[in-house]
């Protein structure tokens, strides 16, 4: 209370006023923002809050009071950054980020041998939707491989108009009688170019050479192209060992040639063998005679169960190894005793 002394017409006369307290603008954190630039306020006045641009309300009361005693009310209300959507993955790129809310930002890359259409960077804005869509990798393009003279390009798919993407593949092949000099393989780079193209050389071999105990099937004296075949085969009773043909290479040389193996004969006098599933005396095995790498079985006596066995010899190019438990019986064991051979008795 104040009190005031005036004089009126000779009179002093008191009166008493009452000043109330007022309260000064408040200052609002947590992103709260009010209207207006009014600076004091008088108690009872109320004041509406509200959130900056890119904040979302989530509690308390949007009204404070200015109360008699020049205190603004307390209240609870609170501002969070608004959220944009989780964002999708690009296909042959990355993305980089932190966080989705206001003013958060997305970095995008592409992968080796891809470009970039469209923005490398997004802003989370205001209104809770990224700034810029997601950019596109797109890969580089690198026209058709080149054709080497004499040769073609055979992609690994199917290719249409007059590029080609990076990543794509091609084998490059010679038409005969010219050969590949350099990498067979062809692919489109990052660098949106195509590796280097071979060569196609003419390559001719020398005239083939017969092999022993055998013949050709051509038996021309001149020179061979690449690729050009010749087979071979063995004369009676003499088997082939090793490829069939042999092929003139791009170095100039044939492949590997075959060989003429010897066939076997079976070195025993008396006695039964098994050939071929046949159970036969080996003086009916005629004419004796087995073929390089064909097995024949000569009869072993296990003398501790008194049983007999077939042991396999495999013939190798005129060579028959007779097992050594192989035990060739007498001429009177032979012929008066044939039934207790191993072959004849029970086997084991």
């Amino acid at each position: 209370m104040e009190r005031l002394f005036l004089l009126c017409s000779g009179l002093l006369v008191t009166t008493v006023t009452s000043q109330h307290n007022v309260c000064s603008r408040p200052e609002l954190q947590g992103n709260i923002e009010m209207t207006g630039i009014q600076r004091f306020f008088s108690p009872g006045v109320e004041l509406a809050l509200s959130c900056k641009q890119g904040y979302t309300p989530v509690s308390g009361p949007r009204k404070i009071v200015c109360t008699m005693n020049g205190v603004w009310t307390n209240t609870k209300f609170n501002c969070i950054p608004k959220r944009c959507p989780h964002p999708e993955l690009i296909t042959n790129g990355e993305l980089f980020y932190e966080n989705t809310v206001y003013q958060s930002t997305i970095n995008y890359t592409c992968h080796e041998g891809y470009t970039m259409t469209g923005s490398s960077s997004a802003v989370c804005q205001a209104s809770g939707t990224w700034s810029t869509p997601a950019p596109e990798c797109i890969p580089v393009s690198c026209g058709h491989a080149p054709v080497p003279v004499y040769g073609m390009v055979i992609y690994n798919k199917a290719v249409r108009g007059n590029t080609t993407n990076f990543g794509l593949t091609a084998i490059y092949v010679c038409n005969p009688p010219y050969a590949l000099f350099g990498n067979q393989l062809a692919e489109c780079t990052a660098s949106g170019t195509w590796t280097k193209a071979p060569e196609c050389r003419v390559v001719t071999c020398p005239p083939p050479q017969d092999i022993e105990r055998g013949y050709m099937s051509t038996n021309e004296k001149r020179e061979f192209f690449y690729k050009e075949k010749v087979k071979y085969d063995c004369q009676s009773p003499y088997v082939l060992e090793g490829p069939m043909e042999t092929v003139c290479l791009e170095n100039g040389n044939w492949s590997e040639k075959p060989s003429c193996k010897g066939p076997c004969s079976v070195e025993i006098k008396r006695g039964r063998i098994l050939h071929k599933g046949k159970k036969m005396w080996i003086q009916d095995f005629q004419p004796n005679r087995v073929l390089h790498q064909e097995i024949v079985s000569v009869y072993c006596m296990n003398k501790a169960m008194k049983c007999g066995y077939a042991v396999p010899t495999q013939c190798i190019d005129g060579t028959l190894k007779i097992p050594e438990c192989f035990e060739e019986p007498s001429g009177i064991e032979f012929t008066l005793k044939s039934n207790s051979l191993p072959s004849e008795i029970e086997q084991c």
